[in-house]
């Protein structure tokens, strides 16, 4: 049997069901925790979705709306299966971020490991540094008139 240690722990899981923050559903999600930084020519968005299946993770774009949504189940089930403790949160998780023009939503990878689903975002080519040629006078012909 599993004991716990910390009694207010158990005062925040209650105060979590009662706000309706324990768990979310498809139509009222949970956010979840998010870093984004640049690397490079790279914009790179890190979520954690820890116990989360790498089927049970969608990721859309929509001109620059990136959408992240995922699900947790439970994992045991079935006959002969009684909780003795669940703190981990279940339900489906989303996160919606404005991406920029200057991003190319065409070539965006993500990588699921140790939890972590990481989203990277290329610099489009048109956003990035150039130079410009300047040509001088004795470039160009005058024409008289």
């Amino acid at each position: 049997m599993l004991m716990r240690t910390d009694p207010f722990r158990e005062f925040d899981r209650l105060t979590q069901q009662l706000l309706g923050n324990a768990s979310g559903t498809w139509s009222r999600p949970t956010a979840m925790p998010m870093d984004a930084y640049r690397e490079d020519d790279a914009y790179v968005i890190a979520l954690d979705l820890p116990g989360v299946a790498p089927d049970a993770i969608d990721i859309d774009v929509e001109r620059n709306m990136l959408t992240v949504r995922a699900e947790r189940r439970p994992v045991a089930q079935g006959e002969g299966v009684q909780m003795e403790l669940s703190e981990r949160p279940l339900g489906v998780f989303s996160r919606q971020v404005m991406l920029a023009d200057t991003l190319d939503t065409e070539h965006i990878s993500a990588d699921y490991e140790a939890g972590v689903l990481t989203l990277r975002i290329p610099i489009a080519e048109r956003a990035k540094p150039r130079k410009i040629t300047v040509t001088g006078g004795a470039d160009r012909k005058e024409i008289q008139g």
